[in-house]
């Protein structure tokens, strides 16, 4: 009998890693132009801005939300996780604000994330300051950080909101009531 031979074959080797940890400008406009709709330059230029301050995402979020304040406020979004490990994992974010800001607006939103470590990282409140100006639509993006991630949400909503104000959104991955 030969050495081994009652051994069970070898599983196959498990698939390679991607070879781009990251997302091109292209890729992410590609995914933008899908979710929002062809013909939103303004989002064009908000990727573009966010690619020049932060470089190439490794992650980004595709969701919705709901903000409203009277100097305090709330936001509430839903979302879906991707990465090059990770496919159309459900998210949920929520967070308070303080500041000089008023008024409601609800959003499509598209979140940029960059130096991701591992989905498990993104559970947690990413703070910032964010300045609004809806009266009946417009784009925005802000960047907020926790350690080394950087999370760059870009907005297309509508409503009546203005200010600025200081916050954080918190990430989890079931829908929360309380923003705290």
């Amino acid at each position: 009998m030969a050495l081994g031979a009652n051994l069970p074959a070898q599983p196959p080797a498990p698939d390679a890693p991607p070879q781009r940890p990251t997302y091109s400008e292209q890729e992410i406009l590609a995914q933008v132009d899908a979710f929002f709709g062809q013909g939103a330059e303004n989002l064009a230029l908000a990727v573009q801005k966010a690619f020049r301050d932060q470089g190439e995402p490794n992650a980004y979020i595709a969701g919705e939300e709901f903000g409203a304040a009277l100097g305090l406020g709330v936001r509430y979004g839903r979302g879906v996780l991707n990465t090059r490990w990770v496919q159309n994992r459900p998210v949920f974010w929520q967070g308070p604000s303080i500041g000089l800001d008023l008024g409601v607006n609800v959003a499509k939103v598209f979140i940029l994330i960059y130096r991701l470590p591992n989905e498990a990282y993104l559970f947690r409140r990413f703070p910032g300051i964010e300045g609004s100006l809806y009266v009946i639509g417009g784009v925005g993006v802000n960047y907020l950080q926790s350690g080394e991630t950087v999370i760059a949400p870009i907005r297309l909503g509508a409503g009546w909101r203005q200010g600025l104000s200081a916050g954080y959104m918190d990430f989890t991955d079931r829908a929360h009531v309380n923003p705290f």
